[in-house]
């Protein structure tokens, strides 16, 4: 296996230390794990290709890439998110750029990277457009601390990834404010509602949003400090700017981004998602946390299941 990233002198760093002392001090690299500073050195050969960027940089880095691909490669991703402007999943992003005949999947769900480079269980979803794909890249990643479980459903596996850490940064806000337990699962459960509106209406099935790539993955990225996008809202709460708090925590925050994509989709479709809309409003129309509470509540009733 090889691993290639675009900053060189931290793929050298990472190649003397065998580990990544930046992100995951402690996950030593297995032994089988070549860490190389050259793309193309990197695709040589490779039958299997995983991306893991954020949605931003997915374009850009399978352009990169397709120079240096093997014919008949299949590819799989980690990157969650609609691309900003054009509105399209990952999966759209790859056939643009790559055609849209090879396999690919997209692997998602409830996966802290720290807790699975220090060995804990966890479980995700590999969801692919080709059934044989799916189940032959469960097999290459499960171990007895890693299971994954395979889907056919790529546009709500990946509807799952972007929404959640818009959802999120709203629970970081709601707990910063000091609202309480109730108000996190209210938020938590009407959060699961606007994903799963928006998922069906872009073709994907209700089923995968009970799942680890839907509630799974929601629920953990609101309810765990881990969660950058969680820790994004906690300083929002606190009175901290969106571009303070991101050079605070260091990482890419992807729901920031996610939240100006989620608001375009979702205006286009016409479809409703009160929360994810007062999270974008904080994040680029200057509304407060407060003020964003007070709109949701005030709404008018209507039945749980609209």
């Amino acid at each position: 296996m090889r691993l290639w990233g675009r900053d060189a002198a931290q793929i050298e760093a990472m190649r003397r230390a065998r580990v990544n002392e930046r992100y995951l001090p402690g996950a030593d690299f297995p032994a089988n794990l070549e860490p190389v500073a050259s793309l193309e050195e990197a695709l040589s050969d490779s039958s299997t290709i995983l991306v893991s960027v954020p949605s931003h940089g997915l374009r850009e880095t399978l352009t990169a890439a397709q120079p240096f691909m093997e014919a008949g490669a299949r590819i799989c991703w980690a990157t969650k998110g609609f691309e900003l402007h054009t509105g399209k999943l990952p999966h759209e992003v790859v056939a643009d750029v790559l055609g849209d005949e090879l396999d690919m999947a997209v692997l998602s769900g409830p996966t802290f990277a720290r807790e699975v480079g220090d060995g804990l269980p966890t479980a995700l979803t590999v969801a692919a457009n080709n059934p044989g794909f799916a189940t032959a890249l469960a097999v290459a990643i499960s171990s007895e601390r890693f299971r994954a479980y395979t889907s056919a459903d790529m546009i709500g596996v990946e509807v799952g990834g972007a929404v959640k850490n818009v959802l999120a940064i709203g629970a970081g806000m709601s707990d910063g404010l000091g609202f309480g337990a109730n108000t996190r699962i209210a938020l938590i459960t009407r959060g699961l509602v606007e994903m799963t509106r928006l998922g069906i209406a872009l073709g994907a099935s209700k089923e995968t949003f009970m799942g680890l790539a839907g509630m799974g993955d929601l629920v953990l990225t609101c309810t765990d400090n881990l969660s950058r996008n969680r820790t994004m809202g906690l300083k929002l709460a606190a009175g901290t700017d969106a571009e303070t708090a991101q050079a605070e925590i260091g990482q890419v925050v992807e729901g920031v981004m996610a939240a100006e994509a989620v608001h375009e989709v979702a205006d286009k479709l016409g479809i409703e998602m009160p929360i994810c809309q007062q999270v974008y409003r904080i994040l680029y129309e200057g509304v407060s946390p407060r003020e964003a509470v007070g709109a949701l509540m005030g709404r008018a009733l209507k039945p749980e299941s609209d």
